[in-house]
């Protein structure tokens, strides 16, 4: 999926991570009833691991995303056996927060990390709020993006799953690190150009 998503335009991109996870994921919440919980559980780990160690290090948005998306359907999953009506809050919670910051990108034209550390001077409001959408979709309290993730641990813990949720804690660190570095790229790495600008604070 990152490969392919890689390849696409922006737009393409912004269905493929959010229109095609409805059919899916309403087919899970349908089926779970009469599958084994423990493997749904297992894939939703997996899908954690995967999208989180996958997205380090990458300098690509999409490739980014992709990453993020897959490691956000972990999230989702791991609850489903539990409280569906979690999942779904988490999924419209995914989803408007990816459909933010593909809008914020697509305004500014920036794929890569090299050209979001230069895209706040073209628009710096909307630069702003994409570093706050890239915090959000991280996880960091107290963004949006954290109140699912909060809820969904709670009920693993009332669910006697202590040590799932600890394990989705740890592997949650992963996609909130790769989002922080590209916060911290974006917007504390790059001087204004030229220094006579009014916005010292990046000095």
């Amino acid at each position: 999926l990152p490969d392919v998503i890689q390849g696409q335009s922006l737009m393409t991109c912004l269905i493929m991570l959010t229109w095609q996870k409805l059919a899916p994921l309403a087919l899970l919440i349908q089926v779970s009833p009469e599958m084994n919980s423990m493997l749904i559980i297992s894939m939703g780990t997996l899908s954690l691991l995967v999208g989180g160690w996958g997205g380090l290090n990458q300098p690509h948005m999409r490739k980014i995303m992709a990453f993020s998306s897959i490691a956000h359907l972990g999230w989702m999953i791991i609850v489903v056996p539990y409280l569906p009506n979690l999942t779904q809050l988490n999924l419209l919670v995914y989803l408007l927060m990816t459909l933010s910051l593909f809008l914020t990108v697509m305004t500014l034209q920036t794929t890569t990390m090299n050209k979001m550390a230069s895209s706040w001077m073209k628009n710096f409001p909307l630069f702003s709020t994409t570093t706050i959408i890239l915090m959000s979709l991280g996880g960091l309290p107290p963004m949006s993006g954290f109140l699912p993730k909060w809820m969904i641990l709670e009920e693993l813990v009332k669910q006697n799953m202590t040590p799932l949720a600890v394990l989705a804690i740890a592997l949650t660190l992963l996609t909130l690190f790769f989002y922080l570095r590209l916060s911290y790229i974006t917007s504390l790495t790059t001087s204004p150009s030229p220094l006579t600008s009014k916005l010292m604070w990046r000095l």
